[in-house]
Parts: C-alpha cells; structure tokens; sequence
C-alpha cells in the first residue's frame, strides 16, 4: 500500500509535466498573442562579408560585400548591397502583415530588446568571417546586437539571435 502510494505521488508530476510539454513541442511556433495593433517596429539587418588584409605590421578589417535590409513598420522593406564599395540598385519589396507580426512576436515574445550587448572577440586564425548587425526599434527603444559567425569566435552565439538571423535572411531569399 505505502509503494503505490508513493508510486502514485511520483507519477503525477510527471503526468503534469508531460501535460506542459506536449503543447511546446507540438507548436515551436512564437505565438502572436503578445503583438498588440499599437507596437510600432522597424529593423535593419545588416550582414558583411569581412576579409582581413596584412600590410606586413598591421592587419586592417575591410568589407567585400555587404547586405542592409531594412524592414518598415508598414511592411515595406528596403533591400542594398554594397560589393567592394560599390552600391548596387536598391530593391523595393514588402512583407505581409503577418509575417511582420511574427517578427514583432519574436521580438517582443524572447525578450530579444534584453538581450546585453556583448563583444565577440574574433578568433586570431581567421581571415574571412561573415559580421552581422540588428538595429530594432520596438516601440520607441532601440537595441542593436553585433555579432559574428559562430566559426568565426569562440564565445556561444544566443539561439534567439540566429534564429531571427534565420527569419530575415528567408526575407532577403524572397526578394531576390
């Protein structure tokens, strides 16, 4: 009697556990509940190819092609590219309401704005490495967040930021 007793106060934690679970697991989606009509957003994702260059003593970090996306909080996006200083013809596009709510959700849902600023040192073997930037402005706060390849650095890239990393460069996919 004591061990089915004891079996039973075991058992369901782990019910209500697997009760929670099932949920998230199912649905990895960021739920858009949190977005309400009054968030004003813009974002600008700035992607560069980064080469450095040894002139005997010193070493200078210069940019070979460089990508700046920028999305409006009316859905209109901005696409430039600079390669090897020179500016290409800038494309015009826009996203749909609901994936600029989803962006929003991402943002607002992860607490990305609260995110610290860190440095991420580069690695002293690498040459070429691919530096990225986030300004977003949510609601009147900026936040920006540099950061580079994860080969690039021996610091641990956030999940969170790689994933929005992920969402914008699906974004530049469309356009081009």
């Amino acid at each position: 009697m004591v061990k089915a007793a004891i079996l039973l106060v075991c058992v369901i934690p782990v019910i209500f556990a697997i009760m929670i679970a099932v949920p998230l697991v199912t649905r990895p989606e960021i739920p858009t509940s949190a977005v309400v009509p009054e968030d004003q957003i813009s974002i600008e994702y700035t992607k560069h190819q980064l080469k450095v260059v040894s002139f005997g003593v010193t070493e200078r970090v210069g940019s070979q092609y460089t990508e700046i996306l920028t999305i409006k909080n009316n859905g209109e996006i901005r696409y430039n590219v600079i390669e090897e200083g020179f500016p290409q013809p800038e494309k015009k596009s826009r996203i749909d309401e609901d994936q600029l709510r989803k962006l929003t959700a991402m943002i607002k849902e992860t607490g990305f704005m609260e995110i610290p600023t860190n440095q991420f040192p580069i690695d002293e073997n690498v040459k070429e490495y691919q530096k990225s930037t986030i300004k977003i402005t949510l609601n009147e706060k900026t936040h920006q967040i540099h950061w580079p390849d994860q080969n690039a650095t021996s610091i641990r890239i956030a999940p969170i930021i790689t994933q929005l990393e992920l969402e914008l460069n699906l974004i530049i996919d469309q356009i081009l």
